[in-house]
């Protein structure tokens, strides 16, 4: 079996829903973090260009491929560059030890394994959108099509199968 690598795709996905910044900050729990999430060596007041947060994020991305790499399974590129945009934003303990993983080994169709990955939008118990947007661009390019969509009614929001 090859090993894959993540797509310009797949970087572009976690791009836009990570966001950069070039200048360190504390994260929601008070890590200091820099580029797109990198957090390895990083210490307050640093900056950085461009250029290296494309590298960090290309560093950081290692251990997602790493992980679906080393499960021995045929994957398309989108279904790995998906899985890689979910593992990135989760964790690799996350994953490891998720029924996602479960179904993926035990070879459920993709739909089931998108409508495990499409239930990971909380963040402290409560939904959010920008992880319910993140979820369903990752089902959607997982599937190589739009088959989930997020919904708004009365200020409250729903992911639904089209």
């Amino acid at each position: 079996m090859t090993l894959m690598k993540i797509s310009d795709n797949g970087i572009n996905l976690i791009k836009q829903y990570e966001g950069c910044k070039l200048f360190a900050y504390r994260d929601s729990v008070g890590v200091a973090t820099i580029g797109y999430g990198h957090t390895k060596g990083v210490r307050m007041g640093q900056a950085i260009t461009q250029r290296q947060a494309d590298e960090f994020l290309r560093e950081d991305i290692t251990e997602a491929e790493k992980v679906l790499n080393n499960m021995g399974i045929n994957f398309t590129q989108n279904q790995f560059d998906a899985l890689c945009s979910w593992i990135f934003n989760l964790g690799s303990g996350n994953f490891i030890h998720s029924t996602m993983t479960i179904r993926i080994s035990t070879g459920a169709n993709d739909e089931t394994i998108t409508d495990e990955l499409i239930r990971w939008h909380n963040a402290g118990g409560k939904p959010l959108l920008g992880l319910m947007r993140r979820r369903v661009a990752e089902a959607n390019m997982f599937l190589g099509r739009e088959r989930y969509k997020v919904t708004a009614k009365n200020n409250i929001y729903n992911i639904i199968k089209v």
